[in-house]
């Protein structure tokens, strides 16, 4: 699950940018949905000959909602854990049983995902880590029960304090195990939302933006091997922001604040090592948004490794806002920089 952050592809006309996406994308919904009707056939059968439900843990955002509905729509079954305050309301319509608690009631999680018979878990949608760590409504609105407090305690009460997001994630996943339940990457369940490389949205990148977006990647891949954050923004090869505990949306909004003139680009890329299950790099329509009202022209992200939700109407914010979107992996950054250095 993303924690703190919210975070494309063949070169085509902006006429049709639109058609050609949405026919990729049923591509990979079709190939999607058989990797999850398989993951349902491999013995994940309750006592009653049903499909075992998958454990779902959601946060803030679309992206829970769509990981739920295509694990519905595979035939599989989903038993949900709402943070309060952050996950969607249309969860109760989609998932067999949804049980709204705090983001510290991680005993409570446990006893429900047993009750329920869940051996799967996934996490998805972000927390607000600012709001839970460093203004005090942990304490308020998610006040920790025992297990919680053993699970963090290590990183947030002990000598060595390490809050860092796969510091904390990893503590829960631990937890998880110790119970006899495996955490598993949303994206398995949901594979078709990670996007694939090239094109997205607008035109190909001039010679300034590619080269931004080959600096700005290196930055971004160092401050994510420091746990710092996936995002920074650029504008003729100066680093403009970097995204830390606030998140990318602060990140964009402080940039439109340095960067009165605009034209700017947004890097968002996946840690070196980055786990999967979970603080997966992601953008969609606010991400659009926000861009937008604060002067960015281009969006840069790592292919295979970004998620992006609401395909179709961040695809249409794009083309409205003349955004561009492309999606890089690292083969090609390292090609470039052969080129720049020959």
């Amino acid at each position: 699950m993303a924690v703190t952050r919210t975070i494309t592809l063949a070169l085509v006309s902006s006429t049709s940018v639109l058609p050609s996406a949405m026919e990729r994308n049923v591509k990979r919904q079709s190939y999607g949905r058989d990797l999850v009707r398989s993951f349902f056939s491999r013995g994940m059968l309750a006592s009653e000959g049903q499909p075992k439900p998958v454990g779902l843990i959601a946060g803030w955002g679309s992206f829970p909602v769509q990981v739920a509905e295509e694990i519905v729509s595979a035939g599989g079954r989903v038993c949900c854990i709402a943070i309060t305050g952050h996950a969607s309301p249309e969860l109760e319509s989609i998932c067999d049983h949804v049980k709204w608690s705090g983001v510290g009631k991680i005993g409570a999680h446990v006893r429900y995902f047993r009750r329920h018979d869940v051996q799967d878990v996934t996490m998805a949608g972000k927390l607000f880590k600012s709001d839970l760590l460093f203004q005090g409504s942990v304490w308020i609105k998610h006040f920790p029960d025992l297990t919680a407090i053993r699970t963090f305690g290590p990183c947030l009460l002990g000598k060595r304090r390490d809050s860092r997001d796969d510091s904390l994630l990893l503590s829960v996943t631990r937890t998880y195990a110790r119970n006899k339940m495996n955490v598993c990457p949303a994206t398995d369940f949901a594979p078709e939302l990670l996007v694939k490389e090239g094109q997205l949205a607008g035109a190909p990148l001039d010679q300034r933006e590619h080269r931004d977006a080959v600096s700005g990647w290196n930055v971004a891949k160092q401050m994510g091997g420091m746990d710092i954050g996936q995002s920074i923004t650029i504008k003729d090869s100066t680093v403009l922001a970097v995204e830390a505990v606030e998140g990318t949306d602060s990140c964009i909004e402080r940039t439109g604040q340095l960067c009165r003139r605009g034209g700017w680009t947004l890097v968002k890329v996946a840690k070196p090592n980055q786990d999967m299950r979970f603080d997966v790099p992601t953008i969609g329509p606010q991400t659009i948004e926000r861009v937008a009202e604060n002067g960015g022209k281009t969006i840069v992200i790592e292919a295979g490794m970004t998620i992006l939700v609401e395909r179709d109407e961040t695809l249409r914010l794009a083309k409205t806002h003349g955004i561009k979107i492309v999606a890089l992996d690292a083969a090609t950054i390292e090609k470039s920089l052969r080129s720049e250095a020959a």
